[in-house]
């Protein structure tokens, strides 16, 4: 059905690399009298040999055989080294140097549908770092041989971020297909497997928008609920047997069908994944009374059941809510308190990248309220294990899924959310085409809900302030430089922090300017119109001073100069409007943190150019 998907938890003190695969079986046909085994092996001795970058690649136009992958899907020039494969691995089957585990399935969920049940199994793996980059081959059942790669001990990982992997309701999918290619989903996440092949990554991390679960409100069982025009009938909705099971019907269905086709399953069995909360678009930011209503409410409970599930491979009836050290199977988890819509609590992670890197991600929306984001509970554990890393961690990259750094859009925000608004209205009723004007759930203007997520809007200002001077302590009296990494916006921009130094007559004398914050987005969704773009770029002009307080400015970074064809572009240069993903490294030259957004050349072709930002290392003395 789906899988092998793998996922990455974290690397101890000991050099201890912890992970799991998943999988999902149909039990119609299927035989548990044992249940399934994944075995995995790797040569200590064995040293990669990283790609000539001068080398002629090979052309290829299929990503190979896929266990779970029911079509085979096209694709451009691919070079796959010696030793690695989408596929089976190609390099030496066996050494007289392999170490080989085996590990026993644990089941920890069926679910139970009108097609049969089907049976998730969870694979714990653990593998002693050493001295070499490792090649680790795996398969199941002595099935098809996959691999994947983790780092040398004291090695600092590379890495692959992502946000925004599905097309909006109306967009034309084809659009974005270039020759050669099944799906309009698939060139950018060949560009990024092919990167892949060059050298290889160890992480993948979903920084939000996974998939995309706003099409549940077109299934049959919900069109009663959706359609209803009387807001205070469908908050006082109950939810029936039949819708219960549709939302269940619909996440189980959804995730399979993408998690199983094309390059994107490929990614996710070749790249051990580290994902941060996915829900229906907005969940949290639409209004009190609707969020507590009874199928919305259910809507939220079983998607973020379903996304742990899925992306995380937890299930809290099994593994429990507690995460003191040692009592969870995942290391790197931090529990918040219950989210007041879903019933579970907040669940971020805080993972190793390397001696000198370690990424938060945080949970952004279990707890979120429409005047919310966090609670104070969850900042104070996430602060308190921010606090308890090593000294000699120098960078922290923190994933907020939404910009933290943004042009301000207030004045929209402000007109979409009045009750005068005309288009809303219009929309509301269907007339002069504007009914996609306004959201399914409850009539809203579409993009309120989208605004409202951001850090940036008037209901969440107050916070992100006093979470970014909570950090720039942290980051103070550790010596720990802090960036952000966020998706959502489907463009990509670069924000900057500007800490002022002040001369001794108490002017402030000059700024040091360190891009703070990479926001990618998206690798498969169509980018805003050119005159949003315009707007958004007209803005990214602005020095905001709401920090100013804290000897903190901050503005956006014009890094996109040029087009990329190399084109010098004479406006617009803080917002890049295409198809986006981004690579980060350590420079163990510098000590910088290197964040390379790759952006497509062409649309549909799945050929990516980068753009380069720098992240210095801490160049201060701790508690100073």
């Amino acid at each position: 059905m789906v899988g092998p998907l793998l996922r990455y938890d974290t690397v101890d003190e000991n050099g201890l690399w912890y992970g799991a695969a998943l999988i999902v079986t149909a039990d119609s046909g299927s035989s548990y009298e044992t249940h399934p085994v994944l075995t995995y092996q790797w040569d200590p001795e064995e040293r990669l040999q990283p790609r000539d970058s001068h080398q002629s690649p090979r052309l290829s136009f299929d990503l190979g055989p896929h266990p779970a992958d029911p079509h085979s899907t096209a694709a451009s020039a691919i070079q796959e080294p010696e030793g690695s494969s989408f596929g089976g691995y190609r390099g030496n089957s066996s050494s007289r140097n392999d170490q080989t585990q085996r590990v026993t399935g644990q089941e920890i969920y069926v679910y139970q549908g009108s097609g049969g049940t089907f049976t998730f199994w969870r694979f714990p793996i653990q593998i002693k770092l050493g001295k070499n980059e490792l090649c680790i081959k795996y398969s199941i059942n002595n099935g098809m041989q996959l691999s994947f790669y983790v780092p040398a001990f004291n090695q600092n990982m590379r890495w692959a971020a992502y946000s925004c992997n599905g097309f909006s309701a109306g967009v034309n999918q084809d659009e974005f297909k270039g020759p050669g290619f099944k799906s309009g989903y698939d060139p950018m996440w060949f560009d990024l497997l092919r990167e892949h092949t060059k050298e290889p990554f160890h992480v993948l991390v979903g920084g939000g928008d996974q998939l995309y679960c706003d099409s549940l409100t077109r299934e049959p069982e919900m069109q009663a609920w959706v359609q209803q025009p009387k807001q205070s009938l469908k908050m006082a909705c109950p939810l029936s047997p039949e819708m219960a099971a549709c939302i269940d019907r619909f996440f189980f269905n959804h995730y399979c069908a993408s998690f199983r086709n094309g390059a994107f399953a490929r990614a996710n069995s070749s790249i051990p994944m580290l994902n941060m909360c996915d829900l229906i678009d907005g969940f949290g930011s639409y209004p009190d009374d609707l969020q507590r209503s009874p199928v919305f409410q259910a809507i939220g409970t079983r998607g973020y059941f379903f996304f742990l599930l899925f992306q995380c491979f937890i299930n809290p009836q099994i593994d429990g809510l507690d995460d003191p050290r040692g009592s969870h199977p995942f290391k790197s988890l931090i529990l918040g308190v219950q989210g007041p819509y879903i019933g579970l609590p907040s669940h971020s992670f805080l993972a190793y990248m390397g001696p000198h890197v370690r990424i938060l991600m945080l949970d952004c929306r279990a707890e979120r309220k429409r005047d919310r984001v966090c609670s104070e509970e969850q900042y104070k554990k996430v602060m308190d294990a921010i606090s308890q890393m090593p000294s000699y961690v120098d960078h922290l990259v923190v994933q907020v899924g939404v910009p933290i750094a943004y042009p301000r859009m207030v004045f929209l925000e402000t007109a979409l959310d009045s009750k005068l608004n005309p288009l809303t209205a219009l929309g509301r009723t269907g007339q002069l085409g504007l009914s996609g004007f306004v959201n399914k759930f409850n009539a809203d203007a579409e993009l309120l809900d989208d605004l409202n997520d951001h850090w940036t809007a008037k209901s969440h200002k107050k916070e992100r302030n006093l979470f970014i001077q909570q950090l720039q302590g942290i980051s103070r009296m550790k010596r720990l430089r802090i960036s952000f990494l966020s998706g959502d916006v489907h463009c990509a921009a670069v924000g900057v922090l500007k800490t002022l130094s002040r001369s001794s007559g108490g002017k402030h004398a000059k700024s040091t300017e360190i891009p703070a914050a990479t926001d990618y987005s998206a690798i498969v969704n169509t980018p805003p119109p050119n005159g949003v773009l315009m707007m958004v770029s007209a803005l990214a002009t602005k020095t905001h001073k709401t920090l100013h307080h804290t000897e903190t400015d901050e503005t956006m970074m014009p890094i996109f100069t040029h087009e990329p064809d190399g084109t010098p572009r004479a406006k617009n240069k803080y917002i890049m409007g295409r198809r986006n993903w981004c690579a980060i490294w350590w420079d163990s030259y510098t000590g910088d943190l290197v964040f390379d957004i790759r952006v497509e050349k062409e649309k549909g072709l799945g050929d990516s150019v980068g753009y380069v930002i720098r992240t210095p290392p801490p160049q201060w003395i701790a508690g100073t």
